[in-house]
């Protein structure tokens, strides 16, 4: 996989361009667990809306504690 900068105008507020791989380009839709204290962890990404759901409604069977959140990420 190739990095590929942002440009500047969607650099992180702390100054640092953040790098996006052609790989998460091409999987836009991911499925991102919710944790305490307002973080998150990616844990799939997918090509359409319809795969991430249904992979979500069976992370939901497999642990039903955790929070799911299935988002578009540009």
């Amino acid at each position: 996989m190739i990095p590929v900068p942002q440009p500047p105008s969607t650099a992180t507020p702390s100054g640092c361009s953040k790098l996006v791989t052609y790989r998460d380009r091409l999987h836009p839709w991911c499925i991102v667990r919710l944790l305490p204290k307002m973080q998150r962890i990616i844990v799939a990404r997918f090509r359409s809306r319809n795969e991430a759901d249904a992979h979500r409604r069976i992370l939901r069977q497999l642990i039903p504690q955790a929070v799911f959140a299935v988002l578009f990420d540009v």
